[in-house]
């Protein structure tokens, strides 16, 4: 098995006819996803390279039976685009663009939760592989392998790194996942480690977090009381100044809130192997699995 995707995905992509929406829809499709449709106001009725065009993500999803979204919409416009796939009944969205207005972030979220049963991974994502099934997202599928490691991180690039380290001992994963750094995720940690503790095919749990909110925090508690299969996590940042945002929208140290050590102090207590750099996951998974 594997956790939100599988085979039977079905990928409308919302601006497909843009530069980076085809070439990351293509390379899904080429991977073996099922790129069904594309969108962009206007261009109904084209295609690009045998995918067709829709105006409206309802149109897509009623000619083809997509049921997962992956935008690629400049930020003024990513919030109605979700909605809009919302709307048009995808269960999975995944966002991939970044620098959307925390205001337009949490009103988003707000709406899907109540309105809607739709999940929204991301923004700000590098979206999510489960490896020989379907990839949505930009995720470089050839660093993967199908396996029985799941990975779930707020940073993309330390997504791929975790994947790599895995990949370079043979060691395969179920799904892998980037909820993205921005500070209104519409998945969360706990969201994921739920989905990983209840999939039989995940053994173990790879979760890479860093400085800023208490997601980490909250996830260390979700581990301790929910979670039996063995964890292993990283957290980046520190040595990370308070006050100062380093990289992601969510990456800020404020105070004594969202330090790196209390992070990992969390986690420790909860049970999970913390490592001090990411290129010891590889090795801390082979040693539980």
């Amino acid at each position: 098995m594997s956790i939100f995707i599988n085979n039977d995905t079905k990928v409308v992509v919302q601006g497909l006819t843009g530069e980076q929406g085809k070439f990351h829809a293509l390379r899904n499709r080429d991977y073996g996803t099922k790129v069904v449709a594309g969108t962009r106001p206007g261009k109904g009725g084209e295609s690009v390279e045998g995918i067709p065009i829709y105006n409206t993500v309802e149109e897509a999803v009623d000619a083809t039976g997509a049921n997962t979204a992956m935008t690629f919409v400049p930020p003024p416009f990513a919030k109605d685009a979700v909605l809009e796939a919302a709307y048009a009944g995808c269960d999975l969205i995944v966002c991939i663009t970044e620098g959307i207005p925390a205001k337009d972030e949490a009103e988003m979220y707000d709406i899907l939760k109540e309105n809607t049963s739709s999940r929204l991974l991301g923004p700000n994502c590098p979206g999510l592989i489960s490896p020989g099934k379907s990839n949505v997202g930009i995720m470089p599928h050839e660093i993967t392998i199908e396996g029985n490691v799941g990975v779930v991180s707020r940073s993309g690039t330390l997504t791929y790194q975790a994947v790599l380290e895995l990949t370079n001992l043979n060691i395969g994963q179920s799904t892998c996942i980037g909820i993205g750094g921005d500070p209104v995720p519409g998945t969360s940690f706990i969201d994921v480690l739920d989905a990983f503790q209840n999939d039989p095919q995940t053994e173990a749990i790879v979760m890479i977090g860093e400085i800023g909110g208490s997601a980490e925090e909250e996830a260390a508690e979700f581990i301790k009381k929910n979670v039996t299969k063995p964890v292993v996590s990283y957290i980046a940042g520190l040595t990370a100044p308070p006050g100062k945002k380093m990289g992601h929208a969510g990456a800020i140290v404020s105070g004594n809130k969202g330090t790196a050590s209390a992070k990992i102090e969390a986690l420790t207590d909860a049970g999970a192997n913390v490592v001090k750099n990411p290129t010891r996951i590889g090795q801390a998974i082979k040693d539980v699995v």
